[in-house]
Order: structure tokens, then sequence, then C-alpha cells
């Protein structure tokens, strides 16, 4: 592989605490920084896997009041072990409007929801690659007061390399849960069900 396609990684992490990092992470990392969010501000994330649990991390290292809205118990309550100031259901408001926002979940139906959350001049970022379709949105209540929607589609070099250099300092501890490569199939299974929280790491060897 060409050395311009590898990342060193920080000798703090462990090889399955940089695996989520190279992926999760990294989608994590580039979402955070098109919601626009400024360090001490308050962030709002819908859906609660392995990219929003390390984005929680940088965000709280960042002063920022982070709020949380996930579908699982298990990973409301390790949004609240990791520092969230309100941990609630997927259908629960916020306690307070947000200045940016990430829908993680790919749920269409949680744009608009997502988007009375922002406060005036908020910005919402999609972090799915695939999501379902998304409601048609009333201009007032959800567009109005220049709150603004960025995809994420992908993420450049440097996202990767600012990431472990914050992410080494913090520094960010992934929640995994491993599995020999042989298992991958019941890994997949438990993921789509919620069985683990943070993020499923394969190991081989």
């Amino acid at each position: 592989m060409p050395e311009g396609f590898a990342y060193r990684i920080p000798a703090v992490f462990t090889d399955a605490e940089a695996a989520p990092l190279l992926c999760a992470g990294i989608i994590g990392y580039r979402a955070l920084k098109r919601s626009e969010v400024r360090p001490g501000g308050r962030l709002g994330i819908w859906g609660f896997g392995s990219s929003a649990h390390v984005t929680l991390q940088i965000a709280r290292a960042r002063g920022c009041e982070v709020f949380v809205c996930t579908r699982e118990a298990p990973h409301r309550e390790l949004a609240r072990k990791l520092g969230a100031a309100w941990v609630g259901d997927l259908p629960d408001a916020m306690p307070a409007k947000v200045e940016g926002g990430i829908v993680f979940a790919p749920v269409g139906a949680l744009v608009p929801r997502a988007l009375e959350s922002l406060a005036r001049g908020g910005t919402l970022a999609l972090a799915g690659i695939y999501m379902t379709a998304v409601p048609p949105l009333d201009y007032e209540r959800h567009l109005f007061y220049e709150r603004s929607i960025r995809s994420v589609t992908a993420n450049t070099r440097a996202d990767g390399e600012e990431l472990f250099e914050e992410a080494a300092r913090i520094p960010v501890r992934p929640e995994t849960t491993t599995f020999p490569l042989e298992e991958a199939n019941r890994a997949l299974a438990l993921l789509k069900r919620g069985g683990f929280s943070g993020s499923g790491v394969l190991l081989t060897g």
C-alpha cells in the first residue's frame, strides 16, 4: 500500500482502540467539523453508535455540553458514562436548543426533529452514508432563522491526522467489543439489534 494511504498510529492506542478511530472516528470527527459547534458550545447527537461515542469524547474535551437521543438503553448508559449532560430516547425533546447537531442514525424522520432543536443560526450535519427518506420540511419551523443542513460524504487525510493528534492528547478511549474474525456474522447480527455499545472490532490471528 502507498504510504499516502496509511496513518501513523499514536502509541497511546492499542490495536483494538485504533481500529474504530480509522473509520467511525474519522467520520464522526468530520461530522463534528461540519456541525460548526464552537468549543464550549452545545451539541445535539441523534443515534449513538461507533462514530457518536468517539465524537462525544472529543466534544466534551473541547468543553461542549452534549445532549444525546438514542434508541437503545445500553447506548444511553454509555452516553451518560462518557459525560453527556442529558440523554433521552429518540422521540424525546432535548431540554434546550443546540448550536450544532449531528444525526448519526440513518433515519430521515429524525431530520425535522433535529432541525427544530437547533438554535437560530445553528447547523445540522447528517453523518450517514445511507439514510431513509427525509419527510417534507416546513420552512418556518425547520429552516428559518438561518438554520443550515450539511451532509457528510467523505473525509480528508487532514481530518484523519487531526483526529489522531487530538484523540491521543485527550486521550479518547473507544468502547470496544472484540470478536474473532470467524465470528463476523455473529458480530453483525449483534450490531443490527443493538447487542453491544460503542464499536465492534474483528481480530485476526
